[in-house]
């Protein structure tokens, strides 16, 4: 291939998803440095030339502050109502996104994107209820500030000291299909501000001091104009791919990874790398490594973990948590290697350099370790309201009193020991047996207690056994060296110690959490039906979760219907409501989201691998609500959600292959039946109705012989014809399903009725009757019975010779009863003893064609529904032999002439 050829695969990617860029609604952003630059303005001429082009204009939020040339260009607008919302004791109006979506008009106007909603809304932020209208197809113009952009918050508190409370993640701007820069120079702004067209004077004059500063706005200005000129090379780019102009001296490959934690100062790397991906146009990875000390984070801890990795999320990372000890880099840097990763962002070490010595330095174990990778490391400042005090630890994460003093008493042990044996030790064996009781502390009860241990060993050896004795002096400095090697040896056996501790409740809670996933797919694995595999992932991820579950599917109309544990309440609609939003949106929603945050519960969508299936929703208990909404809970949850919307869309996937193949075998079954009851039906009718017509047409040529036998023609052929009939409607009965009604029988009469109302049809066949008397009596349905005995006894008479009889046995064991029927006719085709008892199905044995009928079809559905049995074989001695089997269950009743 030539090197400057476009890839075709490539290619024809980059024009599908231009085609799906042209077909979606359009989002035009009106992007501005700062307030009173003239968004609005330009927003609504814009407007106004789309309504002169025909285009149907309706304005969601439009904030003219008084402005009279913004007023004016309102003109000709339809303003869509306002909701009404009560917020501390005041109704405030809030945009109605439900009645927008009701309305549908072809563009809205929304003003201020990055406003926060009235408590109360379908959202918290504008930006989601544009998210609504864009999905919904009705384009959208609004307006933002630069300062509002959530990766330039920090870059903007710098320079202008205002923390900005009200933000937009950067990937609103990237969705936008087109950003018009509305810019004015800093000294026609300050201008505007004097005169009072930005705010009131009394707020002019402060804005002034405060952020309306020159230098501010020169600042503000180049980052606008360096944020529009990265939208502008970002289509740039995409025209090039488009048409196949890609440069060989493009960058590739680059991929930037964050390695945060739980400090405050995160959120300052997030955006620093937000910055640093979005500049080089690169994917990037915001990783959390869990190490032991994730146990004892406390919960503000826990709360600023979970803010960074939904704030990483925001801003379009990819967000990942992996278990590993951050004390050498080495499982950073193996997910480095393993996901391509370029460059990786570090914050700037907080400790001091002796501490960093002796523990290690990530940021140096880093450069050690690669060559290929570049480091970056960004400095950040922890904001004075985040230096908090630290809430207590959870119950059992540090040591207990009890810890000290068993380490106490361990070096009294020891000492007490050493006094025994006095002078027949050395020293040296002194400091040997107190090395022993370090460790034995260290082992069991961890760092602090070894350290305590460690010196309470040092200076019970210095004061009972180095001289001078019962004196803490030291006559021989040599013994310094003594207790300085044994305190830190009882510093590095606690780390160690406490290392392992830490990687053995990693461990721990890494095998609890793979046993779960295990439990849930050795579960799912072999359990059938969709609402099976619903109730048991239900009651797996109640009880790893400790909440209360709910899976909801689509029904009728494309509304969901909850499915939850029998003992669960049922769910409230406005629960239903969050679900059914997740459902249509394909986003996670509710407790510990964005959006719909009041509600009970956290709903993930289920996406299977063609499309979404359902909703899981997961309602923590009270006791354990803020543990299950922790990082690496939310990811296990996403990992449940994932294995069981994967099982159930394979489950709903092949129920409905079998309705299909069972429509298929239906209309199989229909086209084959007509066919042959067209055939079966016919000639008995031909018979009748010759039979009918000569006796009508020579009544008076006929002699007494003749007319009896036509007689018995058309009385035969009506009997054949009724059998069919009553085949026909006994296999409709047993399709639709047939409720039994049971009653207690015996084999005899069973045999005697049956052969009774076959009489006319077999008169002259002999029937050898072999029936025991103590044959126990049985409970099943009598006419269906009576029925099956009927068919296999006319099946019998049918394919035997004349002059050859049937036979009839019957015998009994503890748990059932059989009946045989067998004949000495042509028997049945090898390995063909199963499917003779399907519908219409035709064999060729010798010389004769057996099958085609519904009897022996009817006979197997009427034993399956009581639960028995029926065979086929052929007989030694020629013929078939026809077995069912009946359970016997409870006990018969007395007769009343055995009483």
């Amino acid at each position: 291939m030539e090197p400057n050829r476009p890839d075709p695969d490539a290619l024809l990617k980059t024009v599908q998803e231009e085609e799906a860029r042209k077909s979606r609604a359009r989002l035009k952003i009106f992007f501005g440095m700062a307030p009173g630059v003239g968004k609005t303005f330009a927003m609504l001429q814009d407007a106004q030339l789309r309504m002169m082009e025909g285009v149907e204009v309706v304005a969601g939020v439009v904030e003219t502050h008084g402005r009279a040339e913004t007023m004016a260009l309102t003109a000709g607008l339809e303003f869509l109502p306002k909701r009404q919302l009560p917020y501390r004791g005041v109704q405030m109006e809030e945009f109605d996104v439900e009645a927008a979506l009701r309305r549908r008009p072809a563009l809205i106007l929304m003003d201020e994107l990055a406003h926060t909603n009235v408590q109360g809304s379908l959202h918290v932020k504008r930006w989601q209820d544009v998210f609504d209208l864009l999905e919904a197809g009705i384009d959208v113009y609004s307006t933002v500030n630069v300062q509002h952009l959530e990766s330039l918050k920090d870059t903007v508190a710098q320079i202008t000291g205002v923390i900005v409370r009200e933000s937009i993640p950067d990937t609103i701007l990237n969705r936008a299909d087109q950003i018009e820069l509305v810019d004015i120079p800093p000294e026609e702004l300050l201008e505007r501000l004097k005169e009072g067209k930005v705010y009131v004077p009394d707020q002019a004059q402060y804005a002034s001091e405060r952020f309306f500063r020159k230098g501010n706005l020169l600042a503000l200005r180049e980052l606008a104009l360096r944020r529009t000129a990265q939208h502008v090379d970002a289509d740039m780019r995409r025209y090039m791919e488009a048409q196949g102009l890609k440069g060989r001296t493009w960058a590739a490959g680059e991929r930037i990874l964050v390695c945060i934690n739980s400090k405050p100062r995160s959120a300052s790397l997030i955006r620093a790398g937000r910055r640093l991906a979005e500049s080089m146009g690169a994917p990037w990875i915001a990783l959390y490594v869990e190490t032991g000390k994730h146990i004892r984070y406390s919960d503000e801890e826990r709360a600023h973990l979970e803010d960074h990795l939904r704030l990483a999320e925001r801003l379009g990372a990819e967000t990942s948590v992996i278990q590993g000890d951050l004390s050498t880099g080495e499982d950073i840097l193996a997910f480095a290697l393993a996901h391509n990763v370029t460059r990786i962002i570090l914050g700037k070490p907080t400790r001091s350099r002796l501490p960093a010595f002796i523990a290690g330095s990530l940021v140096d174990d880093l450069v050690r370790l690669t060559s290929t990778i570049e480091i970056h490391v960004i400095p950040g400042e922890v904001p004075d309201t985040a230096r908090r005090r630290r809430k207590a630890l959870p119950a059992g994460a540090g040591p207990a009193p009890a810890h000290f003093i068993w380490g106490a008493v361990m070096v009294a042990v020891i000492t007490g020991a050493c006094l025994l044996v006095g002078r027949r030790f050395e020293l040296a064996d002194h400091v040997m047996l107190y090395m022993l009781g370090i460790l034995l502390v260290a082992t069991r009860f961890g760092r602090l207690p070894s350290l305590v241990a460690a010196g309470l060993s040092v200076l019970s050896l210095d004061f009972f056994f180095v001289p001078p004795i019962r004196s803490f002096a030291v006559g021989d400095l040599k013994h310094i060296a003594t207790f300085a090697v044994m305190l830190l040896v009882g510093a590095v056996i606690g780390n160690l110690t406490e290392r392992i501790r830490a990687q053995m409740r990693l461990a721990r809670t890494r095998e609890q959490r793979l046993r779960a996933l295990f439990r849930l797919s050795r579960e799912l694995t072999r359990t059938f039906g969709s609402q099976a595999m619903m109730d048991v992932s239900i009651r797996i991820l109640a009880d790893h979760f400790q909440s209360s579950i709910s899976i909801s599917l689509p029904g009728p109309g494309g509304r969901l219907v909850a499915h939850r544990d029998a003992k669960a309440p049922p769910m409230g609609e406005d629960e239903l409501g969050v679900a059914q939003w997740v459902y249509d949106h394909h986003e996670a929603a509710g407790l510990g989201t964005d959006t719909l945050p009041g509600a009970h519960a956290l709903y993930l969508p289920l996406k299977g691998s063609h499309g979404l299936i359902g909703v899981l929703g997961i309602q923590p208990l009270a006791a354990a609500g803020a543990e299950s909404m922790e990082p690496d809970q939310r990811h296990l949850m996403e990992a449940f959600a994932n294995h069981t919307a994967l099982a159930l869309e394979r489950t709903i996937l092949s129920e409905k292959n079998l309705d299909t193949q069972r429509r298929m075998d239906r209309e199989q079954v229909r086209s084959a039946l007509l066919s042959s009851v067209s055939h079966d039906l016919s000639m008995p009718l031909a018979g009748i109705t010759s039979a009918a017509r000569a006796l009508l047409e020579s009544d008076a040529d006929l002699t007494p012989e003749a007319r009896h036998q036509l007689a018995a023609v058309i009385h035969d052929e009506g009997h054949q014809l009724s059998r069919l009939v009553t085949n026909l409607l006994d296999a409709t009965r047993l399709e639709s399903g047939v409720e039994l009604k049971k009653e207690w029988m015996a084999v005899p009469e069973l045999v005697e009725t049956a052969l009774a109302r076959l009489k006319p049809l077999m008169p002259d066949r002999t029937v050898n009757l072999e029936l025991p008397a103590n044959l126990p009596r049985f409970q099943a349905d009598p006419v269906l019975m009576e029925q099956v005995l009927i068919n296999l006894l006319e099946n019998a008479h049918r394919y035997s010779p004349p002059g050859q009889p049937v036979e009839i046995k019957s015998w009994a064991t503890d748990r059932a009863l059989t009946i045989c029927v067998s004949d000495h006719g042509p028997g049945i085709p090898e390995e063909q003893e199963e499917r003779i008892f399907e519908k219409l199905v035709r064999f060729q044995q010798g010389e004769s064609r057996l099958g085609a009928g519904l009897g022996l079809a009817i006979c197997k559905g009427v034993m399956d529904a009581h639960g028995g049995k029926i065979q086929a074989s052929n007989r030694p001695q020629g013929g078939a032999s026809f077995r069912i089997s009946l359970p016997l269950e409870g006990k018969a009743p007395a007769r009343a002439s055995e009483e």
